[in-house]
């Protein structure tokens, strides 16, 4: 299968890479099948990539790189819903946002993860019930100290 007119020019991929979220996505709720496209080989970073709608791609990342101890607890449903048992093997991705021009002021929503059935390709993103997880964390808080005391 090939996708095509995205920022990415083609991507071609197979039946069983789409991702089905039967939700959508927070705030693209008619979007139900997406691709993941690696970055760069080296990169911890993905795209998320909407088959139904080519302009839309979320980058995501593994939260685990930045986030030692992330381990949200997930609600019951939404581990019925997308088939998890304890041994099942899945991936947790949050999405990134980082401000043009300012790469040190990375954030990563940790309240509202994707949740992936590694074996499915069902996928939900899950909102998270808990203080300790931020929608902008930022990844580089101690950059970001020292750069705002050296500004004043």
């Amino acid at each position: 299968m090939k996708l095509t007119q995205t920022r990415f020019s083609t991507i071609e991929f197979e039946k069983e890479d789409v991702l089905t979220f039967s939700d959508g996505i927070i705030g693209f709720t008619d979007c139900h099948e997406f691709v993941l496209v690696n970055s760069k080989p080296e990169s911890p970073f993905r795209w998320l990539q909407s088959i139904e709608e080519p302009s839309l791609a979320f980058l995501v990342v593994d939260p685990s790189v930045y986030v030692e101890d992330y381990a949200p607890d997930m609600p019951t449903t939404t581990a019925d819903e997308l088939g998890l048992e304890q041994e099942t093997p899945r991936m947790v991705f949050a999405t990134v946002a980082i401000p043009p021009g300012k790469p040190e002021a990375m954030t990563l929503n940790l309240a509202a993860p994707i949740i992936i059935n590694a074996v499915t390709n069902v996928a939900a993103q899950v909102v998270i019930e808990d203080a300790a997880y931020t929608m902008k964390h930022r990844v580089f808080q101690e950059a970001n100290r020292v750069s705002q005391k050296t500004a004043a």
